[in-house]
């Protein structure tokens, strides 16, 4: 009897291949093949796990015409064509779950990096200079955070920000009542956020909605001037408006694990000069879209859509 195929097409933890393997399924382990390189081979599978390098778009839909399932190492959704996959009877597997708590760990670790000026004072003392006021750091105590977008990241940002002496505003355009589980988080507008928010975190898919949602005139609608958090994806926040944000003093401090164009060969001649006067600003805490990329979630997200696969519920 011929085995099942499916096709894996990213960095996975071990356990899911073994899962599915001892289920019954073969697996082609390609975690380094390219988005045309997939194109050429799908037809056979009946299965296939991706992060984000592929867009399961019509075309390769189409292509594979043996697909039972999407398996998404994640939780965005932004790269599959979720209408066309159901028209062709595919199902998709995600897992938010998989790494919500390690996105909220770096929001937190990058918000308190900035807070307590860490990166300056850890190169201060790289040069032996005690500099310590020239390092004065704040504090969140007191600070109202707003959080927009209330699914797994930002309920697991809110739990970890609760015990900082924080007020908590969440709002979530596509949910009401969502807070009873979080008894120090208010449900609230974005009317509210703009009026009183000191520090906003974002927590958005990309949508057609949020692309470019936060924008100059966006950020003038904040009374406070603002520390800025974006986990999520760099598209919805307009390098441009942070760049200004951050020149005008309307963003006070910017913690960003995404960015508008992650990939720097790419780089128009535009792009090199905003990214160039992005990154000189030492109020800026940067990382290279590793929030959620741990070890643990690594093996979290594996066993979230082995489980999916599989017709296990979680």
């Amino acid at each position: 009897m011929t085995k099942l195929k499916i096709l894996i097409t990213d960095g996975v933890h071990p356990l899911l291949i073994e899962g599915l393997e001892q289920a019954g399924y073969h697996c082609d382990y390609y975690p380094q093949i390219k988005l045309t390189e997939v194109h050429q081979i799908i037809e056979p599978y009946t299965g296939i796990v991706i992060n984000s390098k592929i867009l399961m778009d019509k075309v390769l839909l189409d292509k594979a015409t043996n697909l039972q399932f999407i398996g998404r190492l994640g939780s965005g959704l932004e790269i599959i064509d979720l209408a066309y996959a159901k028209h062709k009877g595919v199902a998709v597997y995600n897992s938010p779950k998989g790494n919500c708590d390690a996105v909220a760990e770096q929001a937190m670790g990058m918000l308190l990096a900035l807070a307590i000026q860490l990166k300056a004072g850890d190169a201060a003392v790289r040069q032996r200079n005690w500099q310590r006021e020239k390092h004065r750091g704040w504090e969140l105590m007191g600070k109202t955070v707003g959080i927009i977008g209330f699914g797994h990241t930002g309920s697991a940002l809110a739990k970890r920000l609760s015990g900082f002496g924080v007020k908590i505003m969440a709002y979530d355009k596509y949910k009401t009542n969502y807070t009873a589980d979080y008894p120090y988080v208010q449900e609230t507008s974005m009317q509210t956020i703009f009026e009183h928010a000191d520090i906003l975190s974002l927590h958005l898919p990309l949508t057609p909605e949020t692309r470019g949602l936060v924008d100059w005139e966006y950020l003038q609608k904040f009374k406070k001037n603002i520390v800025l958090l974006n986990t999520s994806r760099g598209i919805v926040v307009k390098t441009q408006a942070l760049i200004n944000g951050l020149k005008l003093g309307k963003i006070t401090g910017a913690c960003l694990d995404v960015f508008e164009n992650e990939k720097s060969k790419t780089y128009t001649s535009t792009e090199q000069e905003l990214y160039t006067q992005l990154f000189q600003y030492s109020n800026l805490i940067c990382a290279p879209h590793i929030a959620g990329w741990t070890h643990a979630s690594k093996r979290r997200l594996a066993q979230i859509v082995l489980d999916k696969i599989l017709g296990h519920s979680y």
